[in-house]
């Protein structure tokens, strides 16, 4: 099977699982425990702090490991609401957010929190002007996702600081899908925390990290917890961040973006000329734009069926964001760009790897071809 899927999640690598297995054998001691077993794996975590810190640009104290992107954005998005709240209730966010944003933004509501959701513009991006229009008197917390993960837009982190800066208000960012991908060091100066997860970049699933600036006090969502720095209860997965962190530096060190820029030129080539049966869904800047992620409609086929039938013929394909599969409703990013239910549920989603060659492109690029041709003619002979 050829997989594409990547944005779901990605193979470990070789020697992530390697060294994994490695230290879970020889230095498996509770990070917290005082003796010299306990001592060595402390020991694995603060480098670990240090090299995730040097990645990212930013002190090492603002790192905090956790079980993955969903809990990141979980802890971080509360515990920044709650140490804001005295200056007001009020949160934005996009309509776009991967669902443990909005399950964040579900638990502030009943906590008295009000939410503003903003839409996308036909390129997938947040509009400025209407996020200024959305700031009110007692807004504290933005939190728009770096890259969606269903079309692979990327937000203007910098533009948008600009907006929230002056007016004193907190921005958070999702960064599971662009860490690995793009230069988050670009866009750390300008964001309060931000969101990052092991399995998007070949590290281990369950295992994720969050960064909250330092100057911020912190209130911790579960208070009494002594594991790190009190942001979060439970033994600390040393070996598990030993792989996500040796994950992170060795993709950081062979960056392919090149690669899935010219994957995707191939792709996109070959549906140009049968492009009454497809809608592409992305920005018309490149600079805009992940490359390795294709968010796109087979006109007229729904997207369950042309994942079946993709899946049947040996590609493996999704239909948006791995935590909404399976609901019956459109993708988060469908109803960010105002697509009406009948076409958002034909959407599908293709994303490169680390182990996509370019025969595979050009083979499932004419396999949608013909997928689309054949069920074309079979209407005309319906008709």
């Amino acid at each position: 099977m050829i997989y594409f899927d990547y944005a779901a999640t990605t193979p470990m690598d070789d020697e992530a699982v390697e060294l994994y297995a490695n230290i879970a054998k020889h230095n498996y001691g509770n990070s917290s425990s005082l003796h010299d077993i306990g001592s060595r794996a402390d020991q694995i975590l603060s480098y670990c702090r240090e090299e995730l810190a040097e990645i990212l640009n930013v002190h090492k104290k603002g790192i905090y490991f956790t079980s993955g992107g969903t809990e990141s954005n979980l802890l971080s998005i509360i515990s920044l609401a709650k140490t804001k709240f005295y200056n007001g209730k009020h949160i934005i966010t996009s309509m776009a957010e991967h669902a443990s944003v909005h399950s964040a933004m579900e638990y502030l509501k009943k906590d008295g929190f009000e939410v503003t959701y903003l839409p996308f513009t036909t390129d997938g991006i947040v509009d400025l002007d209407t996020l200024k229009r959305a700031i009110r008197k007692d807004t504290i917390l933005v939190s728009i996702q770096h890259v969606n993960s269903e079309i692979g837009t990327i937000q203007p982190i910098r533009d948008i600081s600009d907006c929230l800066r002056e007016r004193d208000i907190l921005f958070h960012s999702d960064c599971v899908q662009s860490f690995g991908k793009t230069e988050l060091k670009e866009i750390t100066p300008y964001l309060d925390g931000l969101s990052l997860s092991s399995h998007k970049i070949y590290g281990p699933k369950g295992v994720g990290a969050v960064y909250i600036n330092p100057i911020h006090h912190i209130n911790p969502v579960f208070p009494g917890f002594h594991h790190e720095n009190s942001f979060r209860g439970g033994t600390v997965n040393v070996p598990g961040i030993a792989a996500f962190v040796y994950a992170a530096k060795k993709i950081h060190e062979q960056n392919r973006q090149n690669i899935y820029s010219q994957f995707r030129e191939i792709f996109m080539n070959k549906l140009n000329h049968f492009q009454e049966h497809f809608e592409i869904y992305q920005s018309t800047n490149n600079k805009m734009q992940l490359p390795q992620i294709i968010g796109m409609r087979v006109n007229g086929l729904e997207g369950q069926w042309t994942m079946l039938e993709s899946n049947r013929n040996g590609y493996a394909i999704s239909t948006g964001s791995a935590c909404q599969v399976g609901h019956q409703e459109p993708s988060a990013a469908m109803k960010a760009l105002g697509i009406r239910t009948g076409k958002a549920n034909e959407f599908i989603r293709i994303t490169f790897g680390k182990d996509t060659e370019e025969h595979h492109v050009k083979e499932f690029a004419d396999f949608l071809i013909q997928l689309s041709l054949q069920r074309g003619n079979e209407k005309d002979l319906i008709k």
